[in-house]
Parts: C-alpha cells; sequence; structure tokens
C-alpha cells in the first residue's frame, strides 16, 4: 500500500516539475494589465521625452540616446488604438529587447506604470479566443492571476519596426 501510495504521489509532481517557470514583468495600460517576458526586458526607466523622427507611423514617439545607443520609442497607447493621456511621473518606458527578422533590437515601450513581476508556467497561459481581429496576433496568451486577467504580449510580433501597420505583411 506504501508503495502504491508513493507512485501516485510521484506521477502528481512529475508534470509540475517538468513545466519550467517563466517570470513576466507586468504593466499598467488604460487600466488593463500587460505583462512582457522579463528576459527580454534590458531595463526600466522614467519617462524622458524622444526625439521625433519625420514619417514614422503615430505610435512612433521617436528615439532616445541611451547610453550611446539610439533606441525608437514606442507609445503603446497609440500602438493598441487607446485613448492617449498627460503622461505622469508613474510613466515609465520599458526598454526590451526584441528580435526582427533574425537581428536583436532594442525598443522602448511607454506604458503608463510598471505593476509586478510574476512566475507562470505553460499550463498557466490559455490561448487568445479568436476574434478575427489582427491585434490578438500580437497576444501571447493570457493568464489569471489572484483573480486579474493578465494580457500576455509578444513583443517580437507586436513592435517589429518593420510592419507598422501591424498587418502582419513586410
Amino acid at each position: 500500500m506504501n508503495m502504491l501510495q508513493e507512485h501516485i504521489e510521484d506521477d502528481s509532481s512529475e508534470p509540475e516539475e517538468d513545466v519550467p517557470l517563466e517570470q513576466y514583468l507586468t504593466f499598467i495600460l488604460a487600466g488593463e494589465e500587460y505583462g512582457v517576458e522579463i528576459l527580454k526586458v534590458q531595463e526600466i526607466k522614467g519617462w524622458d521625452k524622444a526625439t521625433p523622427l519625420p514619417n514614422t507611423p503615430d505610435h512612433i514617439l521617436g528615439v532616445l540616446n541611451l547610453r550611446g545607443a539610439i533606441v525608437p520609442i514606442i507609445d503603446v497607447r497609440k500602438r493598441f488604438h487607446l485613448e492617449s493621456v498627460e503622461y505622469t511621473v508613474k510613466t515609465v518606458v520599458i526598454v526590451v529587447k526584441v528580435n526582427q527578422d533574425g537581428v536583436e533590437r532594442v525598443v522602448g515601450l511607454v506604458v503608463d506604470a510598471v505593476a509586478d513581476v510574476h512566475e507562470l508556467n505553460a499550463n498557466d497561459i490559455q490561448l487568445v479566443p479568436k476574434s478575427g481581429s489582427a491585434q490578438n496576433e500580437f497576444i501571447r496568451g493570457l493568464a489569471s492571476v489572484n483573480d486579474n486577467m493578465i494580457i500576455l504580449l509578444d513583443t517580437d510580433r507586436l513592435f517589429g519596426l518593420s510592419d507598422p501597420d501591424g498587418d502582419g505583411d513586410h
């Protein structure tokens, strides 16, 4: 009986051991919580005015010089077609690494505020229901943490600078 009980206990713990945990940095945007893989986050800094560039999409505010690197700055609210708001002391730029056509680039994301860091495993992440919206192509999945829904973003797809319209065409 004890051997059977030990075997059942071992079986129930195996799936959890096989599923690696991933950490997500979450941020607030229009009252909703979004998350990006923490391994893609390079730094978080306070909002600083970007130098505008001509002939860029509306959601690209311009560029910042971060320790010698010229980094495009993207207003995530504008990218998601959300209402614009005044930037406050809580407004931050999350600097992330994105892979664009096999090349790693650095991009700054302007968000309302940083929220938290959550550890999730693949079993915690649910697929997004199909709605026919191109915006869903940028969502990696949904996770529920403490009865709060977190929208997990695929930064490589959402912030591809060669695809400013977000329609998936290059």
